[in-house]
């Protein structure tokens, strides 16, 4: 079963994708996965993380069961990524996006060229 999607700036590439050729290697990807702190934080304090983008007959069935599909998404990325050797890196909200921007760019930094690096 291949699941891939891309959802406001965040892509999903779960299952297939990662182990039938479609990826140039390990090296060359990484996962970012938010922790369930970090995910319920970001829940209670941001409007969008919370918010329902098409109405529903029940609102809160209908975010307990997107919550619970995130989680099972989120999961199932971090198992197939360490399964086939890709780096994971967990957002836990300790590090600002510059700084998990560092990690991710160190990550990719042997096939970005010496332009980049400096950048």
């Amino acid at each position: 079963m291949t699941r891939s999607g891309v959802m406001g700036r965040q892509v999903v590439l779960l299952g297939d994708e990662f182990g039938h050729g479609r990826l140039p290697g390990p090296r060359r990807m990484v996962a970012l996965v938010p922790t369930e702190d970090f995910r319920q934080h970001q829940l209670r304090t941001l409007p969008r993380a919370a918010a329902l983008h098409a109405p529903v007959s029940d609102p809160a069935r209908a975010q307990a069961n997107r919550i619970a599909r995130d989680r099972l998404l989120a999961d199932d990325a971090v198992q197939s990524a360490r399964r086939l050797g890709i780096r994971v890196i967990e957002v836990d909200g300790t590090l600002d996006a510059a700084a998990v921007a560092a990690a991710v760019a160190e990550q990719f930094a042997p096939y970005l060229g010496p332009s980049a690096a400096a950048a």
